[in-house]
């Protein structure tokens, strides 16, 4: 069992950048793929990043390549997204995932542990 918490989320203009950070308790963070989704009002969650264990892999989704860099500090059991040339359409509220399976993935089904959730607001 994983229990993960989201933190640094707030309001920016466009054009900003903040830093998510999502610190993990219990056994075996080093072990998954963690992953950042988001959701806007009145929309799916979808995904934005995920990280395999040891940090060789990543993947993003297409709409925030180029600006958003995921990392993880295993020692810390933390995972980060550095989100910069933030938009307005990337304004959501932004989940912490961690997947047992090994094989980094990009579905929301794939995930087997969630955090509440951070919400980043970027004005126009």
């Amino acid at each position: 069992q994983v229990q993960l918490v989201e933190s640094g989320g707030g309001l920016v203009q466009a054009g900003g950048s903040l830093r998510l950070s999502c610190a993990a308790s219990g056994r075996g963070f080093s072990s998954y793929v963690m992953g950042w989704f988001r959701q806007a009002p009145g929309k799916e969650r979808e995904f934005v990043a995920a990280i395999s264990w040891g940090g060789y892999n990543t993947a993003y989704a297409d709409s925030v390549k180029g600006r958003f860099n995921i990392s993880r500090d295993n020692a810390k059991n933390t995972v980060y997204l550095q989100m910069n040339s933030l938009k307005p359409e990337d304004t959501a509220a932004y989940y912490c995932a961690a997947d047992r399976s090994g094989g980094v993935r990009t579905t929301t089904p794939a995930y087997d542990y969630w955090g509440q959730g951070t919400q980043v607001t970027v004005s126009s």
